[in-house]
């Protein structure tokens, strides 16, 4: 139950680190705001993998696709990043991948495939951000930043793709806000 409570917390604190800053985005580009949203989510999420998943684990508790249903298991990352976006209400925030586990997170459009094309042809590629019919959209290169982000792929019975190892380029993190 405390567990439960402190990832909500968690979240919310998270998403008011981004939704305070955007009464301020109709100041500032597009572009900028994009990146700033797309900055803060990368953030928090390392910050997820790095410390509060390695923190749990000598706790026993780790993470699990099916965290709600064990005492001792705490969300996935990308279900962290999704259960975050789940709460917004101004702008879109989600994970895409040309090889996702789930078809949820294909890319929506030619454009977002086209631009994760891009960031995989090029590993300098961070950021995309462009215009896609009545939506400004924003990417970030969405890397396994630890080992166990790759095994996790690889072991999944529903994953395209199951050579993935750290530091590879798994997809992105998206944002999504009307023009």
């Amino acid at each position: 139950m405390g567990r439960k409570v402190a990832v909500r917390t968690g979240i919310i604190a998270g998403l008011l680190a981004v939704a305070v800053p955007l009464g301020i985005a109709a100041e500032i580009s597009q572009e900028a705001t994009a990146k700033y949203i797309l900055a803060t989510v990368k953030a928090f999420r390392t910050v997820y993998v790095k410390q509060i998943i390695d923190q749990a684990k000598k706790s026993g508790v780790k993470p699990n696709e099916n965290w709600t249903k064990d005492d001792h298991a705490i969300m996935l990352p990308a279900q962290f990043v999704k259960a975050a976006g789940a709460e917004l209400k101004d702008f879109e925030l989600g994970l895409i991948g040309l090889t996702p586990i789930y078809k949820s997170n294909l890319p929506k459009t030619q454009a977002e495939a086209d631009a994760l094309k891009k960031m995989q042809a090029d590993p300098e590629l961070k950021v995309l951000t462009f215009a896609d019919g009545n939506q400004f959209k924003g990417l970030a290169a969405d890397f396994a930043i630890v080992q166990s982000c790759a095994d996790c792929h690889n072991a999944h019975p529903d994953s395209p793709r199951k050579n993935f190892k750290q530091g590879d380029l798994m997809g992105a993190i998206v944002v999504r806000f009307s023009k």
